[in-house]
């Protein structure tokens, strides 16, 4: 970990190593400015319940609905992972392509929401299942978190971005050179997820979490999503990695802060996904009957890993703006804020790091 060298860059330090930090890092760095991301825990580092980045799935399925912002946002990012995920890109082994289904056990006024998607088109009755409603087919990428996370990270560092591990207590630390002692910040950029809740400075207590529990199946057999929405709320989910591996979950329980797997969670997890997709099973030969359905047995041969993570969701969605911070020694400097993401980090995290950079902008022209 190094720190920053005397430049004639502007210096913008980024809060937080998580996919909204790197992306924002990479967005404001490829701007032309010179960038420090200042964080507690790197991709590198093991998996742990403060870092939520490594548990998600993922795959980009917009649920932005009628959320213009947000659609923008996911929009934008899609595009950048599809060109990211072209073949004999630098970071191709990052995503898969592939097919998805979405199954809805409820009607939706907005069938068409993800029209833009490749391939699109809704299902007919007929291929109608799991006792859903309607459903909607098209091509899209998952992303496989962990080597995505790496990649962000040595990308960012390839192209002359710096890393500096701390602890911030409070955003002053930041903007009075606490993390970068050759010289001051010229602005703060605040990604810190589910830890901005006490962050000194911040303290945003619209900020809470959205606990999901997921399993991790060794099964590169599986070459295609597939999602079912209940009525309860809940979503079982099949996203398989191009590693082979094939993320199952999965479940949203709001302001439950437990941080390990429940076994009985696993379980249930496990059940869903087997009748949604029973194909995830070695054994499975096919079949329509009951008793063709595998169980939960089948497949422990197969378990990687339980893990849990918490969804860093915000009152009011995503915070995006600046305001400049006067600290107790008399320093200020524009602080962008860009967090409250939820679940849907990776969904859109290109497309608020291009918000957050237009706000560094103005805000550095102000300033």
């Amino acid at each position: 970990m190094s720190t920053v060298a005397t430049t004639d860059k502007k210096l913008v330090v980024v809060l937080g190593a998580g996919v909204v930090g790197l992306s924002s890092a990479l967005k404001i760095l490829d701007e032309g400015y010179d960038v420090t991301i200042v964080a507690d825990i790197f991709p590198s580092d093991p998996k742990t319940i403060k870092y939520t980045s490594h548990w998600a799935g993922a795959h980009h399925v917009s649920l932005a609905g009628d959320d213009q912002r947000q659609d923008k946002m996911d929009q934008e990012t899609f595009l950048t992972m599809w060109e990211m995920s072209k073949p004999g890109g630098e970071a191709e082994k990052c995503f898969m392509r592939l097919p998805q289904v979405e199954y809805y056990q409820e009607e939706r006024a907005n069938i068409l929401a993800l029209k833009h998607m490749p391939d699109f088109r809704v299902l007919k009755a007929d291929k109608l299942t799991h006792g859903s409603k309607c459903g909607v087919s098209f091509t899209t990428v998952t992303i496989d978190s962990p080597v995505y996370l790496n990649y962000l990270l040595s990308r960012f560092l390839a192209r002359g971005g710096r890393v500096q591990r701390g602890f911030v207590q409070h955003v002053s630390q930041a903007i009075d050179g606490a993390f970068t002692p050759l010289r001051k910040p010229d602005a703060v950029v605040v990604c810190t997820g589910i830890g901005t809740r006490s962050l000194g400075g911040v303290e945003d207590k619209d900020v809470f979490p959205i606990r999901g529990q997921t399993v991790l199946l060794r099964a590169p057999w599986i070459t295609f999503g597939r999602t079912l929405s209940s009525l309860d709320g809940l979503w079982t989910y099949i996203i398989p990695r191009r590693s082979g591996d094939v993320i199952v979950g999965g479940i949203k329980e709001e302001n439950d802060w437990y941080p390990h797997a429940r076994p009985e969670v696993t379980a249930d997890i496990l059940d869903r996904a087997l009748r949604l997709c029973p194909e995830l099973s070695p054994s499975y030969s096919g079949g329509s009957s009951p008793s063709a359905t595998p169980g939960v047995d089948d497949v422990k041969s197969i378990i990687i890993e339980e893990g849990c993570g918490l969804r860093p969701a915000r009152k009011g969605g995503i915070r995006l703006e600046a305001e400049v911070h006067l600290t107790e020694m008399g320093n200020k400097a524009p602080v962008v804020y860009n967090y409250g993401h939820g679940g849907y980090g990776y969904q859109s995290s290109w497309g608020s790091a291009s918000l957050a950079l237009s706000m560094l902008n103005e805000s550095l022209k102000k300033a």
